[in-house]
């Protein structure tokens, strides 16, 4: 088996107002609770033991979250920019409910199908998915048998569940995926995909 453990970035000045923070917008670092998260996942799995590499996207949410942890086990951080958060075009910095507002037919076209994209983006989910899907295939190929730490945005660890659960491209929608949660899933020889654990916060208590 080889197993990847999906790391979300700790909580920016973003994250509590559930703004959208994409690849586009601002690019936020940590907040000091971001940090302390961080901190938290690095000490847990630290306490789990066997990750033999650490990958994360590049935006700097991530970079950080990553250096906090693979300091602690000792590793280097590699970086893979497909691991990025998607585009949210002129939906960054934005709540939902201002997107429902100011955009209802381009929100709705995008729950609706993985080929819409948000108002002014070029990327859809379904791009997305595909870029995602790439990036696993590669730490499947090059870490056969061991344990990979991914860390990384909503969007492509969702995206990661999802193909590993063979579910629709709406349930991307319908997962809970917290700031510095983990989630697991680990693959056979052929690929195929078992979800082991989903938005795990117990180190956060």
């Amino acid at each position: 088996m080889t197993t990847l453990v999906l790391l979300r970035h700790g909580e920016t000045l973003l994250t509590p107002q559930r703004r959208l923070s994409g690849s586009g917008g601002s690019n936020p670092g940590l907040s000091p609770a971001g940090r302390r998260q961080a901190q938290a996942a690095a000490d847990a799995l630290a306490h789990r033991g066997g990750i033999e590499a650490v990958v994360t996207s590049p935006m700097r949410r991530c970079h950080e979250t990553a250096r906090s942890v693979a300091d602690r086990l000792g590793l280097s951080v590699q970086v893979d920019r497909d691991l990025r958060e998607a585009d949210f075009g002129a939906w960054e910095g934005l709540t939902f409910a201002e997107v429902r507002e100011r955009y209802p037919d381009d929100l709705s076209a995008w729950l609706a199908s993985p080929e819409s994209p948000p108002s002014g983006a070029d990327e859809t989910m379904q791009q997305v998915t595909r870029r995602v899907a790439a990036v696993r295939d590669g730490l499947l190929a090059r870490y056969a048998g061991a344990t990979v730490l991914v860390v990384s945005h909503v969007v492509p660890v969702r995206a990661l569940i999802r193909l590993a659960l063979q579910a629709p491209p709406h349930s991307l929608f319908r997962m809970e995926v917290a700031a510095a949660s983990l989630s697991t899933v680990t693959y056979d020889e052929d690929g195929t995909g078992t979800v082991q654990a989903l938005n795990d916060i117990h180190h956060l208590n």
